[in-house]
């Protein structure tokens, strides 16, 4: 088997695993067992609203049911406003709900820099949603239909101040005071809503809280055509004390087979390209997680926590956080135990993480994602120099072989037995394996998949300015000027090699046909990750060049001491 025929399947693998990841991004296998049939109490729910998960209801004997003063849909359209540095938010007086987060400094488009993403928003299509509260025996004590009420309309994040709590209140029919306070914080996306319960009646009241995303299947931003990835939650799952695994199931999935499961620690999300929005309890704590249809609009992520007895004059507090906003590598680490998988490099991540780690760091002395993607290219060749040196040493030789290759063809023509037996009596007299150049290129391999995925999941790219028309290294060029300069050095590469004449003539027609083929499949990427392999190419052709003048000037004598 020829060096370029083993390439052509190599490249052909490489496009099937793309495609493969594409698809499994969107179809995973199913990682969670789907819920066991078990008799549970009915339910509870206010009119047009999903029910609570089953278990948060499920309280003993003697605890306190309360019933809202005023139905929702008086208050229904009432919000509050909430401004930090880094995001706007409203928050509905109808549950306390938040309804809509916009990022700043992440705009929808390139086209569009005045419109901040909404990652959550109740409009559809893309409907996402935050809800929290909490629940005692037969009905919630806060939900969507509870209203409440706050000091003011409006909350900005002061200067020289660090936090921003929003409190909202309601005394409900029973006499029980009802607190809910959100708390956002200066630079951070994390939010910390805090639940409070004043007990002021004479039976002992035991409450448990439960936090929920609603959305349906539409991503928020623009997605480029090809860089369709995982879209739907995310669970970090207890496989036994002490022990999490990360695990995606994907919407489809949820339709088949929803989930539940009861453990300590863990959280819930729902993910998209680049941006995330999670449900994070407090660690140590049990509670019971699942993920399901709603029942009303799209999908529900939700989370309970154990109930808590709260004692007459007693004040019942419950805390939960949250994260919204993007997944910026490096400070994941630091919002919950495992939260950077959500940071979707799969099993390559061990060379990925490395690799942004030093695209990152030639960014900040280059303040250009493009210099620091051409820069990091010719780091990444120039370790891989001895490896490439091996390739298109093997390339060389069997170059100086074609005639000799050409003319067994021809007289072996008819014959495939006897043609593999002359080509291999070729190689072992003059010593050479046409498969030398090829390890080198598998070696380097999941480098080149590591670095796809570095590019094309790095939020940090995203809506980056390159040069001249390039002005967003995630979309694709808008031009096609790089597919095309891409397919060019392909074609030049293939020139160079000189190995297509060893090939059978349908091998031949395949590789004419690749540089037109990946021309076409490139034309759809993020315009970062053609620039990568458009300088990766670059080089690759100054290396074989270099290395090929090498060989052919080597005295004959030398060349066959170096076989």
């Amino acid at each position: 088997m020829e060096n370029r025929r083993f390439f052509l399947f190599a490249v052909f693998g490489a496009l099937l695993f793309f495609t493969y990841q594409t698809w499994k991004k969107d179809y995973p296998a199913s990682l969670i067992a789907p819920v066991a049939a078990t008799a549970t109490p009915a339910p509870i729910a206010a009119p047009g609203e999903d029910a609570l998960p089953a278990a948060a209801t499920a309280a003993p004997t003697g605890a306190v049911s309360t019933t809202e003063t005023t139905p929702a849909a008086v208050a229904s359209t009432a919000r509050i406003e909430v401004l930090t540095d880094k995001l706007q938010v409203e928050i509905s007086l109808a549950g306390g709900d938040l309804r809509r987060a916009e990022l700043l400094g992440y705009p929808v488009s390139k086209d569009k820099p005045e419109e901040n993403l909404a990652l959550l928003d109740d409009r559809d299509p893309h409907y996402f949603i935050l809800q929290s509260g909490l629940a005692s025996t037969d009905k919630p004590l806060i939900s969507a239909s509870t209203v409440f009420t706050a000091p003011a309309s409006r909350f900005v994040l002061a200067d020289g101040s660090n936090t921003l709590d929003v409190p909202l209140t309601v005394t409900d029919a029973n006499g029980l005071q009802l607190t809910k306070v959100y708390r956002f914080t200066r630079g951070s996306y994390q939010i910390v809503v805090t639940q409070l319960v004043n007990n002021s009646g004479a039976v002992a009241l035991q409450a448990s809280p439960y936090a929920r995303l609603q959305r349906t299947p539409v991503r928020a931003g623009y997605e480029p055509p090809f860089s369709q990835t995982f879209i739907g939650e995310g669970f970090y799952e207890q496989k036994e004390p002490g022990k999490y695994r990360f695990k995606k199931i994907s919407f489809d999935k949820l339709t088949k087979e929803p989930f539940e499961t009861t453990q300590t620690g863990g959280w819930l999300a729902m993910l998209q390209h680049y941006f995330v929005a999670a449900i994070l309890p407090p660690a140590g704590e049990q509670a019971t997680f699942s993920g399901k249809p709603s029942t009303i609009k799209g999908y529900l992520a939700q989370y309970h926590g154990p109930l808590k007895v709260i004692e007459p004059g007693q004040t019942g507090t419950y805390t939960t956080q949250f994260y919204v906003g993007p997944k910026l590598q490096g400070l994941l680490e630091d919002v919950a135990p495992g939260f950077e998988l959500t940071e979707d490099y799969g099993i390559l991540a061990p060379i990925a993480k490395p690799l942004f780690w030093l695209m990152k760091k030639l960014h900040q002395y280059t303040g250009n994602w493009g210099v620091a993607i051409i820069l990091l290219t010719l780091l990444v060749k120039g370790a891989m120099y001895k490896l490439s040196e091996a390739q298109y040493r093997s390339m060389a030789r069997m170059k100086k072989f074609t005639p000799r290759i050409a003319e067994i063809r021809e007289r072996h023509a008819g014959d495939r037995e006897k043609l593999n037996k002359a080509m291999m009596e070729l190689y072992t007299k003059e010593k050479f394996n046409p498969l030398a150049g090829c390890w080198p290129m598998l070696v380097q391999f999941p480098v080149f998949i590591a670095l796809y995925w570095v590019l094309n999941e790095s939020v940090e790219l995203r809506q980056a300015d390159f040069a001249l028309w390039l002005t967003d290294l995630s979309s694709p060029d808008p031009f096609y000027v790089l597919p095309v300069l891409f397919g060019l050095s392909m074609w030049f590469q293939q020139k160079l090699g000189g190995q297509m004449a060893t090939m059978e003539p349908m091998q031949q027609r395949m590789m004419q046909f690749m540089p037109i083929a990946l021309t076409a499949f490139f034309a759809f990427f993020p315009a970062g990750l053609v620039l990568y392999w458009f300088v990766s190419n670059l080089i690759s052709i100054t290396q074989q060049w270099f290395i090929t003048k090498k060989i052919e000037n080597e005295p004959a004598k030398v060349v066959a001491a170096k076989r």
